[in-house]
């Protein structure tokens, strides 16, 4: 089995055990993410954005993905919800319904084997993994379902995720939501907000902002100022222009360490950083 044959098995892994847990979809946890009874649905239609027409008359989106934007992606997206079209759904909303109506659920297809679609799509490189609006990622598993995906090159990840340090690359995806890698050069910690930021000062580069309650959550979650500093990280959201490139972030799992802090030659002071704000 070739490097791509071995990428796709460990996808197919990842795919297989996503499917065994929608079932399973847990009944404690943060309100957002608790989940109903399952129940049997099928597939009428795949509207703009993804939104999934069912036959019941209810209205729903895929829980812990994002649509993706490119116009050939999302075509291919479509195309592979509409295969399952009228073929009966094992369905499982979480929380309530957004506002416009719609359910954020996980959906099972057994016809020919069990397909978790929201998986399916992240495996296939035909969607990103994003909490959306909600305060915790509901399905951080897939995480590792789109990991296989990037490593594959499938889809979305044809080219490279783009760095932090690419100042212009990212003013150019202003408004669009990017999955970013790169190292954080200094965490300054203020009162109302941390900033993360991955330049150093007069280079253009990507600043990450986390809110107080945001902060402490990452914190319990073992993301401190040391363990952050100097980290190489993956950090997903929508792209604002404000004195440069920044995401704001608001649960702590889109922030994926990669490799350990290490020294870097010209990291700034926080009082250096501060100048900035």
């Amino acid at each position: 089995m070739g490097w791509t044959g071995r990428m796709l098995a460990v996808a197919a892994c990842a795919l297989a055990a996503s499917a065994a847990r929608v079932a399973a979809a847990p009944r404690s946890g943060t309100a957002e993410c608790l989940s109903g009874d399952g129940r049997t649905e099928t597939l009428s239609a795949v509207e703009p954005r993804g939104e999934l027409a069912l036959a019941s008359g209810a209205r729903a989106v895929l829980g812990s993905v994002r649509w993706p934007d490119d116009p050939e992606i999302a075509k291919a997206a479509t195309e592979r919800l509409l295969a399952l079209r009228g073929r009966p759904l094992t369905v499982v909303a979480r929380g309530e319904a957004d506002r416009w109506g719609r359910l954020r659920i996980d959906a099972l297809s057994e016809a020919d084997g069990p397909v978790d679609l929201a998986a399916d799509l992240v495996g296939a490189g035909l969607a990103q993994v994003d909490a959306g609006e909600g305060d915790a990622l509901c399905r951080p598993g897939l995480l590792a379902v789109e990991e296989a995906a990037r490593t594959a090159g499938l889809g979305l990840w044809h080219q490279p995720s783009l760095e932090a340090s690419d100042g212009p690359g990212l003013r150019a995806a202003a408004g669009r939501f990017v999955v970013v890698q790169g190292t954080i050069r200094h965490v300054g910690e203020r009162p109302s907000r941390t900033y993360l930021d991955f330049a150093a000062r007069g280079e253009d580069g990507l600043t990450v902002t986390v809110s107080k309650r945001t902060w402490r959550r990452m914190r319990e979650h073992g993301l401190s100022a040391d363990r952050l500093r100097n980290a190489r990280v993956r950090v997903r959201g929508v792209v604002e222009i404000r004195r440069g490139p920044t995401l704001d972030i608001a649960v702590p799992e889109t922030i994926e360490v990669l490799e350990a802090p290490t020294a870097i030659a010209g990291a700034s002071t926080d009082g250096e950083r501060a100048l900035r704000r």
